[in-house]
């Protein structure tokens, strides 16, 4: 739980009181004169995210007005943590879906990334029957976990950190835990994984968690975890490399988003897949032409060593396709390509379902965590179908590179088999309530869409 957010045991808290920007003017004349002149003092207007303080005859702080609008928008209070005096603070509303709304918006402005370097406190927001909260909560905390997995560095969140965190979020929440590591890969038939981390001097693996009760309906998450990316033999240049600690970001993703329906109990069974390497430069690191036989029988040419991602989800959506799910979702930090087409904050979400796509939208635009439906357009499949392989893991053509690469992972997802693909970018370049950093871009959305879709 975040420690600034905390239930209300008669702490001494001062009350914020929301106003709607459009009823702001209408407040106003309704405040006595010397709010009237605090308000013309220092210019607080009907800006969305603004706030104004109140101090009392002995200047200490009395209460807090802030502006937000009327969709109930957890961004609306998210600079308030950081801009506010360091303190205890309270909602002041009866309405708990706008507190909900200002738990998730101070968590998302509370956090700072703190395992190297002490960060400066913040205010503490106090609520009453915090219980009442719970999804608001947990949203929070899984968001904490996809910014902290994302953000620590590549040494120590490697493939073998990454299975220990696995591993503590499986026991945390009564889940079994398994995986397969190095040289099991081959034996167990995980080719392509092993292909890509087998550089690395922390050994590849498949993590695998599972959840739920036997009779109902399976979910398989499926998540990247390439825990830093080179770009291989085909090395990145120096300013592209610099952030591929956060190339594990779906990874980072899919524990969120299992942490969540695990905490929430969804009536859901949970099979959680992460494929867990280093894309690393050594003697033994795949080439630019090699081909790999995969899991699925499908033989690859690799394009590019630096489209490992695709590679890695090969085995892992063939893997997944064997239980037979009612549903597939996979997270992966996959594409620049996703990043030209809808820049940072949009990441772009593809489905086999049509209907899925409709859906997933409106989900995310009422847990305001966007998402964008892009096309997996068939026709571009002849462009990574190469002449001695079955398949290749880059385009022929520069363009339509999230479509292609979320074509190549449809192959490997079972016939009849309902699958979402989220090319997110898992980091943030700065913005109210995401600092700048590890993100999570979609999880909240996709809870959002499993909880309806599965009777939650």
């Amino acid at each position: 739980m975040s420690s600034h957010i905390i239930e209300q045991k008669n702490n001494p808290s001062v009350s914020i009181e929301p106003i709607q920007s459009h009823y702001f003017d209408q407040w106003l004349s309704q405040q006595r004169q010397d709010i009237k002149n605090l308000v013309s003092t220092f210019d607080f207007n009907n800006k969305i995210g603004s706030h104004l303080c109140v101090l009392d005859q002995h200047r200490n702080l009395e209460h807090v007005f802030c502006v937000i609008g009327t969709a109930k928008n957890p961004h609306d209070f998210s600079r308030l943590p950081k801009e506010l005096p360091l303190g205890y603070y309270l909602i002041d509303s009866d309405d708990n879906e706008l507190v909900s709304a200002a738990i998730v918006g101070w968590g998302l402005g509370s956090y700072a990334f703190d395992r190297y370097k002490k960060q400066k406190p913040c205010a503490i927001l106090t609520v009453n029957n915090l219980v009442n909260h719970q999804r608001a909560m947990e949203t929070v905390n899984a968001t904490k976990l996809v910014r902290d997995l994302i953000n620590t560095p590549a040494d120590d969140m490697g493939p073998t950190e990454l299975a220990i965190a696995s591993a503590s979020i499986a026991e945390q929440n009564n889940a079994s835990y398994q995986e397969i590591v190095g040289e099991d890969l081959l034996q167990q038939n995980f080719p392509a994984i092993h292909l890509v981390g087998r550089a690395s001097f922390k050994a590849p693996r498949l993590i695998e968690l599972n959840w739920g009760k036997a009779t109902d309906p399976l979910i398989c998450l499926v998540g990247k975890g390439v825990c830093f990316d080179t770009g291989g033999n085909n090395v990145k240049p120096a300013n592209s490399m610099r952030n591929m600690k956060k190339d594990m970001g779906g990874a980072a993703h899919v524990l969120g988003l299992a942490q969540m329906i695990m905490r929430l109990n969804l009536p859901v069974r949970l099979k959680v897949l992460i494929s867990a390497v280093e894309n690393a430069i050594a003697g033994n690191a795949h080439r630019q032409g090699d081909i790999v036989t995969t899991r699925k029988g499908l033989t690859v040419e690799i394009g590019h060593t630096d489209a490992e991602g695709r590679m890695v989800l090969s085995d892992a959506l063939t893997y997944a396709s064997e239980f037979n799910p009612e549903l597939i979702v996979d997270f992966a930090t996959l594409t620049g390509a996703a990043r030209v087409a809808l820049g940072a904050d949009l990441p772009p979400v593809f489905s086999n379902e049509n209907d899925f796509n409709t859906e997933i939208m409106a989900c995310s635009n009422e847990v305001f965590d966007p998402l964008w439906s892009m096309p997996l357009y068939q026709p571009y499949k002849k462009q990574i179908v190469p002449d001695i392989a079955d398949l290749r893991n880059t385009g022929s053509v520069p363009m339509g590179g999230c479509i292609t690469a979320a074509l190549f992972l449809q192959e490997f997802v079972g016939e009849n088999i309902p699958w979402v693909h989220i090319d997110t970018f898992g980091w943030s370049n700065g913005r109210a309530g995401h600092p700048k950093g590890g993100d999570a871009l979609g999880m909240s959305a996709m809870f959002n869409w499993i909880s309806k879709r599965f009777g939650a």
